[in-house]
């Protein structure tokens, strides 16, 4: 009996592919550009930092105007005092922000990437002193495709200190609203700063100089969920940057004096700068990719060159899908922003807001917890009178002084034997022991409801209800 000698594994297996499950990004130099949508954006970016870095430092009834203070569990918002039986009001700003996220993107794309989101917003004042410092997009490709030299080394060491630097002002600035900034800034000045404080201050301030320092475009294409679920939010009558294929095709390049019908050429001159100014990266011209953040920074490039060629304005440009099929105008692209899933967001987001808005402005300024004491449930005193003892617990969520009276009623005879004022301070927590007692023989045995009213002798809006239990022994 023979056998076929086994077939060596080279032979058996067919030839093998090494592929690679990482591809090296190769760095964007964005190319500066003017227009209506980088002054736009510009604008954002200036109003967005006033508020973050000038917040802080606002001053409020001789106090910080906004801070969340955790180590009290005070929330300040201006006149506003919050505690953490509040956390309702965080879920609504929490609902309103996601709701207003998908009215926005729903009618106008990644409005919030483009001008508004702290990504967007680093990554432009960080490539604003990477400008500064290293000089244009030439410049800067310049100066890393050369060698090394003295000239280098400063320029890359001065760019990233700078950006060290403004990191470590934004830690210090976001740490300002949890630490009081005014203490934060002695306690930095002095090396005091406790080991809380210095680890957010650096992991913030380190985390901003790395995202929009160096990853950049890599936090919107790779780490933001949002350009991977943003598709479902959009549909055929959503804005977005489009490029008009049909007005731009045939693309080339020629002269500004030639006629492209002549030249069987698009409006398109290939010029690519809507590429050299993209954040991204990206083509436009290739359609819609979820890369692109709607900055408008290609639109505001293309509309330049269609000025200087003489050509009209608007071959990339804002649109919708079905606008671009149907060769629509403005007017009729907005008027179809009216559909039904907006106007569902629309009066969600209404809805919320009101809700919000009206629980706050009702909500009383002083929480009270009124409790029976665990320790003595009902008791026979003096004269035969029967005691139970309760002890209130009053929250005063203003920034005055609270002078607070209890009554109570529901059975005859019953009264408050123990003091019955208490004295609040501004954003105090105070207890009183409430001893009350009834006649022997008022009433029958058993349990009965009484109703505590506790109100205030500083504002007569105060005025709270709290229900409760009187226990007669048999």
């Amino acid at each position: 009996m023979t056998t076929k000698p086994d077939k060596s594994r080279a032979e058996q297996a067919p030839d093998e592919v090494e592929i690679s499950l990482y591809q090296s990004s190769k760095k964007i130099y964005a190319r500066s550009v003017k227009g209506l949508f980088n002054t736009w954006r510009w604008a954002l970016v200036w109003i967005t930092q006033i508020v973050f870095y000038g917040l802080p430092w606002l001053v409020w009834n001789n106090r910080q105007a906004v801070l969340f203070d955790l180590e009290t569990r005070r929330f300040y918002l201006f006149g506003l005092v919050l505690y953490p039986q509040d956390f309702i009001y965080l879920t609504g700003l929490l609902v309103i922000a996601a709701l207003a996220l998908f009215l926005f993107t729903a009618v106008a794309g990644r409005l919030w990437c483009g001008f508004a989101c702290p990504q967007t917003v680093y990554t432009e004042i960080f490539m604003w002193i990477e400008k500064k410092v290293e000089g244009d997009r030439s410049a800067r490709m310049r100066l890393d495709d050369g060698p090394m030299s003295g000239v280098k080394f400063g320029r890359k060491a001065l760019k990233h200190l700078i950006w060290v630097l403004f990191g470590l002002w934004t830690g210090f600035t976001f740490v300002g609203y949890f630490t009081p900034i005014t203490l934060l800034a002695s306690e930095v000045a002095s090396w005091t700063l406790g080991p809380w404080e210095t680890f957010w201050i650096l992991f913030y301030g380190f985390a901003t100089y790395g995202n929009a320092g160096w990853m950049r475009e890599q936090v919107c294409k790779y780490m933001c969920p949002y350009a991977r679920f943003q598709s479902a939010m959009f549909d055929r009558d959503t804005m977005i940057v489009t490029y008009d294929e049909a007005r731009g095709e045939p693309r080339g390049a020629r002269k500004k004096s030639a006629d492209p019908a002549a030249l069987n050429l698009g409006s398109c001159i290939d010029c690519t700068l809507c590429v050299q100014v993209c954040p991204t990266g990206i083509d436009i011209r290739k359609g819609l990719q979820y890369e692109c953040i709607g900055c408008g920074a290609c639109v505001d490039a293309c509309d330049d060159v269609m000025d200087k060629m003489n050509y009209p304005r608007g071959l990339i440009r804002f649109a919708t899908e079905n606008g671009m099929a149907n060769k629509w105008s403005n007017q009729q692209m907005v008027q179809r922003a009216l559909r039904p899933r907006v106007l569902i967001y629309t009066g969600v987001l209404i809805s919320i807001c009101i809700a919000v808005a009206v629980s706050l402005y009702l909500r009383t300024p002083l929480k009270v917890d009124v409790i029976r004491d665990r320790g003595s449930i009902a008791r026979m005193v003096e004269q035969g009178r029967i005691e139970n003892v309760f002890r209130l617990q009053a929250m005063n969520a203003t920034e005055v002084v609270q002078t607070l009276e209890v009554s109570v009623q529901g059975l005859p005879g019953l009264e408050i034997a123990s003091e019955r004022q208490v004295v609040v301070q501004p954003t105090e927590v105070r207890s009183l022991v409430l001893r009350l007692q009834i006649p022997p023989g008022s009433t029958a045995s058993g349990s009965h409801p009484i109703k505590f009213q506790i109100r205030s002798l500083n504002d007569a809006g105060i005025d709270i209800k709290e229900d409760s239990v009187f226990l007669v022994p048999r």
